[in-house]
């Protein structure tokens, strides 16, 4: 079988398994959201933290109740790994340096999972299952109820109340992160993932120098990793380490994790706005823009340019011989274009077509389909932006979902718009003018152009993967991404549900003739037109400098 065809195959397959999840578990998502039921175990919870899940809240609680929770998760990680080195299980490593401190506990609460640092020679098994591990579950919630959130703000009329903040995050870990984690968790131990609490053991020498390995509990971090599209490995390897993904078949498995809930949240959404085609029309948007960006990395990567590529069968330096290719490009654009971050092959060694490839997935703000949550509020406020352009170009003002997108709504789509972009773009800048930051590089030219603007596109995105090739383990980018991560996902989250609190309080718009139909394919496609414009007019100018620049001089 050539390894074209295997690729092609392991899309269908992907597709597959896609699809017969989509139903069951949007509706699942749907039922678990709008229920006013409490489980014992959440009731026990909430009695913990002292909430009251049954209280409504406007915008402005749900986001203090956003931020409160991530900055005590911020502050207990980062006390947490400074302690590590007189905590029991720490394997003999040491506490963790300040300036890295910081930039592990914003990059888990952030759901970025950025990792400057050898996972297996720094982190012990209570820090790796007690902080990082947990920090999977909560942030991914996180996102889920501030996606919930903006849901709510379409279905509700004239209250201004979005649900409960506790609640959510509590149903989503609950009811639907951990029940789907212990299945995911053994079918990887099943395909050879290791999971233990064992130490440091010595495996060999090579070179004369002796070589020691750490176990761990792999397979429940790599789960959730995955699930909750952090991406954040237990080895410094990620998921090219063979106790992370050990074979093709836990490869494709964790590629499936990473979309399956980003993909069928578009059912969630249809399901509570009333309309189920309102979802398959932003589910057709993420699905076209996922398969497009698939196949432009398999012909990338695959394409043969000179003997060493036509040796090879393809682009493989930097990738793992067991994925090859195709396994590795279904991987790179999976991570990339969702917040996960997780990577079974080095972005860096790529083409220049295909770093760029997996850049500009990011840049695209992660919406196809994007995070658990976050994709789903980006491709909404996306939407928002399309139905104001549609009205724009007929003289009519816009409406999506019943709700009127006046002067105040699109403030909130432009600024969480623009947050973003502005973040990357300003610290690329700064990180390449000022002296220092740029002796991080290992390449010069475009390509170590490309290092640099990778990293701040990747915490300001918060997906968490590296190019690579950049040393990014100093106070300079420690402390800047950190800044990074935190600013690109709590200041977009502030007008997400600001904007949701504006829809709440408005009154239903009943449908007329000249209402432009969202549902429909032609809605789709101004949407698709308008995140890849919007896009391009934002990180043409970088892109051309970096991967652009690198890929037609090859």
């Amino acid at each position: 079988m050539s390894p074209v065809l295997a690729g092609v195959l392991q899309l269908l397959a992907l597709v597959v398994a896609l699809g017969l999840s989509y139903r069951p578990l949007g509706d699942h998502m749907a039922r678990v959201y709008s229920s006013e039921k409490h489980y014992r175990p959440e009731k026990w919870i909430y009695k913990a933290i002292g909430a009251n899940p049954d209280t409504e809240m406007r915008w402005p609680a749900y986001l203090r109740g956003v931020l409160a929770f991530s900055a005590v998760s911020v502050l207990f990680l980062y006390l947490l790994q400074r302690v590590q080195g007189s905590l029991p299980g720490s394997l003999g490593f040491v506490s963790i340096d300040p300036d890295q401190a910081f930039n592990t506990a914003a990059s888990f609460v952030a759901n970025t999972n950025w990792q400057s640092y050898y996972g297996e020679q720094a982190m012990g098994h209570v820090v790796q299952t007690g902080g990082l591990a947990v920090q999977n579950f909560v942030s991914a919630a996180v996102g889920m109820a501030v996606a919930v959130a903006l849901v709510c703000g379409f279905a509700r009329s004239r209250s201004g109340e979005l649900g409960n903040f506790w609640a959510d995050l509590v149903r989503g870990t609950v009811r639907i992160l951990l029940p789907i984690a212990v299945v995911g968790a053994v079918v990887l131990v099943a395909c050879g993932v290791i999971q233990n609490f064992s130490g440091i053991h010595e495996v060999g020498q090579f070179g004369g120098t002796p070589q020691q390995w750490n176990g761990g509990a792999v397979a429940s971090q790599e789960v959730i990793k995955e699930l909750g599209t952090n991406g954040g490995g237990y080895f410094n390897a990620n998921s090219s380490h063979p106790f992370e993904n050990p074979n093709g078949l836990s490869n494709l498995f964790e590629i499936y994790l990473i979309l399956v809930i980003p993909f069928a949240m578009t059912r969630t959404f249809g399901r509570m706005v009333g309309s189920v085609k309102q979802g398959y029309a932003i589910l057709g948007t993420m699905a076209v823009i996922w398969i497009g960006f698939t196949a432009l990395m398999m012909w990338t990567e695959f394409a043969h340019r000179g003997p060493a590529f036509e040796l090879a069968g393809g682009a493989m330096e930097g990738k793992e011989t067991r994925f090859g290719i195709a396994g590795s490009s279904l991987f790179a654009v999976a991570t990339t274009l969702t917040s996960t971050g997780a990577v079974n092959s080095f972005h860096s060694s790529y083409t220049g077509f295909g770093g760029g490839i997996a850049m500009l997935g990011m840049q695209l703000g992660e919406i196809a389909p994007g995070g658990v949550g976050s994709g789903l509020y980006g491709m909404l406020i996306m939407a928002v932006v399309a139905v104001f352009i549609a009205g724009l170009m007929v003289g009519r003002t816009p409406e999506y979902l019943g709700k009127k997108i006046g002067t105040r709504e699109i403030k909130f789509a432009a600024c969480y718009i623009l947050i973003t972009p502005a973040l990357v773009l300003c610290f690329t800048a700064l990180a390449i003018a000022l002296p220092t930051p740029p002796h991080s590089m290992l390449n010069t030219g475009a390509h170590g152009f490309s290092e640099i603007l990778y990293a701040y596109t990747s915490g300001a995105n918060n997906n968490g993967s590296a190019f690579a090739g950049l040393n990014a383990d100093t106070q300079w980018f420690n402390s800047t991404i950190g800044i990074a991560m935190l600013l690109g996902r709590f200041l977009p989250m502030v007008f997400v549900l600001a904007l949701a609190g504006s829809l709440a309080e408005q009154a239903p718009v009943p449908a007329t003739a000249g209402t432009l139909r969202t549902e429909k394919p032609l809605f789709a496609g101004l949407l698709g037109g308008t995140i890849l414009i919007v896009t391009g007019l934002t990180y043409f100018p970088a892109l051309a400098l970096g991967p652009l620049a690198e890929g037609l001089a090859a």
